[in-house]
């Protein structure tokens, strides 16, 4: 009999222990592709160049928080790919639920950007893949913080709401720094490298790398983007 109850006990116990591993579980999130929706007083490749670049900065941003795992870029265009998302399609919250569950997330981010003049705003929808439903949307809606120069502190923003809105601790301090002190031209630099390299020029990608690099030389993304596309 004794023997019987530390069994019941013991079952008891890892019933309870699983809950609990699924609840700290460190939340999955696909970061699909942002909507220009209106952007003036730039090259038009540059405003391209952020299309594929933002999401990619930002799912860099969110990487770098502990208590976050991001889909790779490639599993989330496969699924995209598979679902027939994006092109001249928008990417609503069905559609991003679509992606995100194929990709093996559990939280799907997209949105949309605008720079008007160096005036520039990003809305990023969070999306829950369990309900299909929009959890959040944040906004770097303080007209202190809109200026193009300040695209890191932008991009570090909208990704610190999208950590709140997943109930997470805010990032370490000298997370936030590091994510902070990119500059604009290291950003839309290592923008358009992405850029072309979805185009399959690997000379002109490897060029805005080092231009990247050149802007801001402790630049790990660009740094492995060069090293990409040198096939190195």
């Amino acid at each position: 009999m004794r023997g019987s109850t530390r069994g019941t006990m013991m079952l008891a116990a890892l019933a309870l222990a699983c809950p609990l591993h699924a609840q700290n579980a460190a939340p999955t999130v696909a970061v699909l592709p942002f909507e220009n929706t209106g952007s003036y007083g730039q090259d038009k490749e540059n405003f391209a160049a952020l299309e594929v670049g933002l999401p990619a900065v930002l799912a860099s941003t969110l990487a770098a928080h502990p208590g976050i795992r991001v889909v790779d870029h490639g599993a989330v265009r496969e699924a995209m790919d598979r679902g027939q998302v994006g092109g001249a399609r928008r990417i609503d919250a069905a559609s991003a639920t679509q992606v995100a569950k194929a990709a093996g997330a559990r939280y799907a981010v997209t949105g949309s950007f605008a720079d008007f003049y160096g005036k520039f705003r990003i809305n990023a929808r969070v999306v829950d893949a369990q309900t299909g439903e929009i959890l959040k949307v944040v906004s770097n809606e303080d007209p202190k913080l809109q200026d193009r120069a300040q695209l890191s502190a932008i991009l570090l923003l909208v990704g610190e709401r999208i950590v709140q809105a997943l109930g997470l601790p805010p990032y370490p301090a000298d997370v936030a720094a590091r994510r902070r002190a990119v500059p604009t031209e290291a950003l839309t630099a290592y923008s358009r490298g992405l850029l072309f390299e979805t185009r399959g020029d690997r000379a002109k990608a490897a060029a805005a790398f080092q231009r990247a690099l050149t802007a801001y030389p402790d630049y790990p993304e660009a740094r492995e983007g060069l090293q990409r596309v040198k096939g190195a």
